[in-house]
């Protein structure tokens, strides 16, 4: 029997069979895609302290081999109708950064790597179709036919988990109306844009809509807010990006577009985040959706990991079940604050779109007018459970 199998091999997986490692258990991992696949777009972004050091917890080196890699910017600028309403530049950090950023694709390169070093056994184009569960022992089958028996599952196969879906577990929560768009946009060499991240509500050149640009190592990420009312084929293709784009970053980037997704505010949380005979532990999608915003996703995802990992080295009911409470007080700590994020970005109620205007007007001669409206759109970081852990 295979002491722990993790199922999906993205950065949630990838840090749950490192922990699993550091804790001197044999892991087999199954992804379903093919060894090599390759997965496009930033998605998520931003590393920040706290999973840096969980990392170099499960490896030794590795958060300084991410921060290497990414980019730590010292700016943060946020404006409101165009003009600008916060500005700050922080001196560079003694030891880690407060965060680093970079296109999950690097992260994951970064990830597969130390695994492999760290001796994770892995089995590509192994498509979990089917989940069964004892009081002893867990069992997968795969969708050509193969079985995996095994004393423990982590789950991190995604926001459409097979594994959550086979063991009946719902998710409970929300989405948002209308709709973002991401794009990816590489450097152009020798004229890169300064080296901050900025925000604008009610972008002018952009009808009113609000806008983020966030730097990655190698180019940078833009984040359209778009309207109830708005139609994809508006704002969320590539040629419609190279209509609006220059409103945002200027000229000559409309052949340097990456990538164009777009996606809903989402904020939903397993019911449970263990069957009941605490055999599967859930992590990262599997367990919960966040919208991208403040970088809650794979953040806490990689925190769910570390602490199934632990749990399943501790191989107790208690564990298990401590796990359970912890990260999903976690879950829905993260959601609650992306509802209030969300609250502030997509304002129903006059009295938000009001406040805002009347911070904007204040912003100069009340710096913490201009503080709020640069922090509001990312929700509370401070606040959750003793035991819920920051993400």
């Amino acid at each position: 029997m295979i002491p722990v199998v993790v199922v999906g091999a993205g950065p949630v997986g990838l840090s749950a069979a490192l922990a699993l490692r550091a804790h001197g258990l044999p892991v087999l991992l199954l992804e379903a895609d093919p060894e090599g696949r390759r997965r496009p777009g930033s998605r998520a972004l931003f590393v920040h302290r706290e999973t840096l050091r969980l990392l170099d917890g499960m490896r030794p080196g590795l958060a300084a081999e991410i921060t290497g890699y990414g980019q730590t910017w010292h700016t943060r600028r946020t404006l409101y109708r165009g003009r600008e309403v916060y500005s700050r530049t922080f001196p560079p950090p003694s030891g880690l950064p407060p965060f680093t950023s970079l296109r999950q694709v690097d992260t994951e390169r970064f990830l597969l790597a130390a695994c492999a070093e760290a001796g994770v056994e892995f089995v590509w184009d192994a498509e979990v179709t089917g989940v069964r569960t004892g009081p002893e022992e867990a069992v997968l089958t795969t969708a050509d036919g193969r079985a995996f028996s095994t004393r423990y599952v982590i789950a991190a196969d995604g926001a459409r988990s097979a594994v959550r879906a086979a063991l009946g577990i719902r998710m409970e929560g929300t989405h948002g109306d209308g709709f973002h768009v991401v794009v990816d946009v590489s450097d152009v060499p020798g004229a890169e844009l300064p080296l901050e991240r900025v925000f604008h509500y009610e972008h002018p050149g952009l009808g009113g809509r609000s806008v983020m640009r966030v730097p990655f190592t190698g180019g940078f990420q833009v984040d359209l807010q778009c309207r109830d009312d708005d139609e994809r084929e508006e704002f969320g293709t590539e040629e419609a990006v190279r209509r609006w784009l220059p409103a945002v970053v200027g000229e000559g980037y409309a052949e340097r577009i990456l990538w164009v997704s777009t996606y809903r505010f989402l904020r939903r949380v397993a019911a449970s985040f263990t069957d009941p005979h605490g055999r599967v532990l859930l992590v990262g999608e599997a367990a919960h959706l966040f919208p991208p915003f403040g970088a809650r996703g794979m953040n806490s995802g990689i925190a769910d990991a570390a602490a199934a990992a632990e749990a399943v080295a501790a191989g107790t009911v208690d564990a298990v079940a401590g796990f359970d409470e912890v990260r999903r007080a976690a879950g829905l700590f993260n959601s609650a604050a992306a509802g209030a994020a969300l609250d502030h970005l997509r304002p129903r109620r006059r009295i938000v779109r009001v406040k805002q205007r009347a911070a904007a007007t204040l912003a100069p001669v009340l710096p913490w007018c201009g503080s709020w409206l640069e922090h509001a759109p990312y929700g509370p970081r401070h606040g959750a459970p003793a035991t819920a852990g920051k993400y």
